[in-house]
């Protein structure tokens, strides 16, 4: 696959990921509950790690393409962290107290994120290690993330099936699915795994599309019945 390809499924997985952030914004602006927050924050953030590798793509300077990547790197693996602590949250009773945890910890990824970017544009004293190295280690850890949420929306739905979201936990299997191949790819460079990676990211984006479609396009009551982002 050539760099003008790459660049395509980048900026279709980019234009998914965003149009899925406004759909996931809904939960949010219809029940004021602050634990929804982190959905839209999630695809949002993997929407510009996606812009970010597109943009890699399109240059041929080395320190352009390397900046780039470090910021789809760190982007891309805070997006799980918002989507999981979403879903860990959403579990909670909603007291005052588990509110105000959940706003701190999304107001540190947040902080955490600008940091992690500035430090791509102003380098620390200390040398950064090898992205190579770090890439496979948040590779590793958005898979288990996905997987975590995997098997929690599993779980809601075995409790509480509704199939408008039934296809949801297939979703996330996918885009763990993705990140374990980008991961393998990392690891012996294989070119299947490299274009697997890029076409299950894909399945997955328009499976959770299907369901935006179905769970907000369709009566809007249904947001109003669910107790969970899912």
């Amino acid at each position: 696959m050539n760099n003008l390809g790459l660049i395509l499924v980048e900026a279709i997985s980019a234009a998914l990921a965003f149009t899925l952030a406004r759909f996931m914004l809904r939960p949010y602006e219809y029940t004021g509950e602050s634990r929804y927050i982190g959905l839209p924050l999630g695809f949002f953030s993997l929407g510009v790690s996606y812009v970010f590798m597109g943009v890699a793509l399109s240059f041929s300077d080395p320190l352009i393409i390397e900046r780039m990547k470090w910021l789809q790197l760190f982007t891309g693996s805070y997006a799980f962290a918002f989507l999981a602590t979403t879903y860990y949250f959403s579990s909670k009773p909603p007291k005052r107290n588990t509110i105000l945890f959940l706003q701190t910890l999304l107001s540190i990824l947040v902080l955490g994120m600008v940091i992690s970017s500035l430090i791509v544009f102003v380098p620390p004293a200390f040398a950064l290690p090898s992205y190579k190295t770090v890439d496979e280690y948040f590779r590793l850890l958005n898979t288990i993330l996905a997987l975590y949420i995997t098997l929690y929306t599993l779980r809601y739905h075995a409790l509480k099936p509704d199939p408008k979201t039934i296809l949801a936990p297939l979703g996330y299997a996918l885009l763990a699915f993705s990140q374990y191949s980008f991961l393998i790819w990392s690891l012996d460079s294989s070119f299947s795994a490299f274009i697997g990676a890029h076409i299950i990211r894909l399945a997955s984006l328009l499976v959770f599309l299907l369901v935006s479609y179905r769970a907000f396009i369709t009566p809007q009551t249904a947001i109003h019945e669910n107790s969970d982002p899912e």
